[in-house]
């Protein structure tokens, strides 16, 4: 069974801090595309920051760019998002998600995901959700 499992949300002011920590299980970690999302009430699911494996390039969306950094730790099958300088329209509930971009073969050989920003693919693998409120 894949599970994906975040942790780190909570309530903070404006200008704060928080990490967020997804804890992986049931897959190869280092097959997979990793990401972030997040949804706030009334609000569309906005794709925040990913991490495409085969080649580790990065994404992230506008309105964290310099604030945010997504990492991970293979060694710990985790994946991680600190966020910095938070403001009020950051508060949402923050998901995690994967999907398979490596797929290994006989020879050495390797199948990989097209050539296209990681946060355009699609996620099949998702956490349950930590909630971020940042006050002003």
């Amino acid at each position: 069974e894949v599970k994906l499992v975040e942790s780190g949300g909570g309530s903070v002011q404006t200008g704060g801090s928080l990490k967020l920590s997804c804890v992986a299980s049931g897959f190869k970690f280092d097959e997979y595309t990793i990401a972030w999302f997040r949804q706030a009430p009334g609000m569309v699911r906005e794709g925040i920051s990913c991490i495409r494996r085969y080649d580790d390039s990065t994404y992230y969306a506008n309105y964290v760019t310099g604030r945010f950094t997504i990492s991970s730790d293979s060694a710990k099958n985790t994946m991680y998002l600190q966020m910095d300088n938070l403001k009020p329209e950051d508060t949402a509930i923050y998901y995690c998600a994967a999907v398979r971009t490596i797929v290994p073969r006989p020879g050495g050989a390797r199948t990989i995901s097209p050539d296209i920003n990681c946060i355009s693919y699609t996620y099949n693998h998702w956490g349950q959700g930590t909630q971020v409120t940042v006050s002003s």
